[in-house]
């Protein structure tokens, strides 16, 4: 019997596979201080390898009744904070982030925030900084955030996978992107295995939370502790990723993204094109020129209650 359009397109897709696998340093103590454990995943040293990523770290947190830092700035990129275990309560932000859902953060021009932060009890999440594309280096500064009742999950036979941006099969992510992203968390079951599609052009790579996770046709074991980058075809199209779960099943987060290609300058919190834009930058945060967060966020609910 002939195959459908579909299935054909699906049996040709490209076999994504680990090219490369970063070993991430041992937790060490972060800048709040104790009770603030991290370790970081991405580099922003090698951005020329990771674009569209510029850093990601994990951060763990136990810090009873001090805040989580404290007012900041940032600019000229986006951070995606994921919330891998606990809850954090911002009451200037949108209220409570927790377990499994994102605050996705566009800094644009410049923004600040975190001036009134809590995590409530132990906390662990994923903060990746991400490119904004050079055209939109200085777009206005903006945020969303992802709860429950809007990211769908995709179920497998043993796989659950929450779609934070992109797609995963039919399911769609929620997240608004100015740089083409995939993000998914997956759970999968002991021995159970799942396809992950996308572009061929996207950049992406795979890191463990908790259990193993086997990449690819011929497998690549990876282990909590590990990044696994995937290969880089010289195609065009679509691709595919198969993920499968060791004998105690496994947890990870699967991150891709059309790299830019844009040479970046960084310094302390900001992300620019130049020298002097970072220049600017200092001097129109000084001169308490950038947004704050909590200015979005009490628009937002105005314009909602209308």
């Amino acid at each position: 019997m002939a195959s459908s359009p579909a299935e054909k397109g699906k049996h040709m897709s490209i076999q994504r596979r680990i090219a490369r696998t970063v070993n991430t340093p041992a937790l060490t103590q972060g800048f709040i201080g104790p009770g603030h454990l991290m370790t970081p995943v991405l580099s922003i040293d090698d951005y020329v390898l990771n674009d569209p990523f510029i850093m990601l770290a994990d951060d763990h947190l136990d810090l009873g009744e001090r805040p989580v830092g404290g007012a900041h700035p940032h600019a000229g990129f986006e951070t995606v904070t994921l919330l891998v275990e606990g809850e954090i309560f911002d009451r200037d932000e949108g209220g409570t982030i927790r377990t499994g859902e994102v605050q996705w953060m566009t800094a644009g021009s410049g923004i600040i925030h975190g001036e009134n932060v809590a995590a409530r009890g132990k906390v662990r999440l994923l903060q990746l900084w991400l490119v904004l594309p050079k055209n939109d280096r200085w777009t206005a500064p903006a945020f969303q955030d992802l709860h429950d009742d809007v990211i769908p999950v995709r179920r497998e036979e043993g796989a659950t996978v929450r779609v934070y941006s992109g797609a995963s099969g039919a399911v769609r992510g929620p997240a608004r992107n100015r740089v083409p992203v995939t993000l998914v968390e997956v759970v999968l079951a002991p021995g159970a295995s799942f396809e992950q599609e996308l572009p061929a052009s996207y950049n992406g790579f795979v890191y463990p939370i908790s259990g193993d996770v086997l990449v690819g046709p011929e497998p690549s074991p990876l282990h909590v502790g590990q990044v696994g980058w995937l290969d880089r075809p010289d195609a065009n199209g679509e691709s595919a990723v198969r993920l499968s779960a060791g004998a105690a099943g496994g947890r990870f987060v699967l991150y891709a993204g059309e790299p830019q290609h844009d040479s970046i300058v960084s310094h302390g919190p900001f992300i620019a094109d130049t020298r002097d834009d970072i220049v600017r930058l200092f001097q129109e945060y000084r001169s308490d020129r950038f947004t704050r967060l909590s200015e979005l966020a009490h628009a937002r609910n105005l314009n909602a209650h209308g």
